[in-house]
């Protein structure tokens, strides 16, 4: 009888997958495939490179995940290599990283939709208002402070984890995290008072 490995956790298919267990290793994609596209969505990759840019992190961990020694440190690993990855781009490009334009027609072509269940219509355009901000502020937010944020706010991960994903010592990950909330809180001073 076949085991079902949507009922491991993510250890025990990392360790599945190291040792060559297909079922394994395609359940662990599908699990992070949705964490993929959330950190280059917040990275500001181009709209129309998210999906090729996660199909190529993807299966980098699929080709190199028997190189992964220790499955605790997963999340670090697949960060540094959305991050090397989306930085690699970005110098093969020979392009800075573009910024969202407030201008209502450059916003409509970037704004992507997220599902919102919120009852109240007026409290939806509020939140929308809120989340376009938010997005925006973290747009303009240098590049070592967007990666640390995002991956301390959005994915959780822990400051050893983002120093290894980020090759970085803990005091500068914790430095760039709190100067990347204040930032974003002198940002969204408008929306918060």
């Amino acid at each position: 009888m076949k085991y079902n490995a949507k009922n491991n956790n993510l250890d025990e298919l990392i360790e599945l997958a190291r040792s060559g267990d297909t079922d394994a290793l395609e359940e662990i994609i599908r699990r992070q495939q949705k964490t993929v596209f959330t950190t280059l969505y917040y990275l500001n990759a181009k709209p129309d490179e998210i999906m090729d840019l996660t199909q190529e992190i993807l299966f980098k961990v699929a080709k190199n995940i028997k190189k992964l020694k220790n499955p605790r440190t997963f999340k670090s690993w697949l960060n540094q290599i959305i991050i090397n990855q989306f930085y690699d781009t970005l110098r093969k490009k020979k392009k800075s990283v573009k910024k969202v334009c407030l201008d209502s027609q450059e916003s409509e072509k970037t704004n992507f939709e997220i599902p919102d269940f919120a009852s109240n219509p007026y409290q939806k355009v509020v939140d929308k208002e809120l989340e376009f901000a938010i997005k925006n502020s973290i747009y303009k937010l240098p590049d070592p402070f967007k990666a640390a944020i995002i991956m301390r706010e959005l994915q959780g991960l822990s400051y050893e984890e983002i120093a290894n994903a980020t090759n970085s010592n803990i005091g500068t990950v914790k430095s760039r995290i709190a100067r990347a909330r204040l930032k974003l809180q002198e940002y969204l001073k408008p929306y918060l008072s």
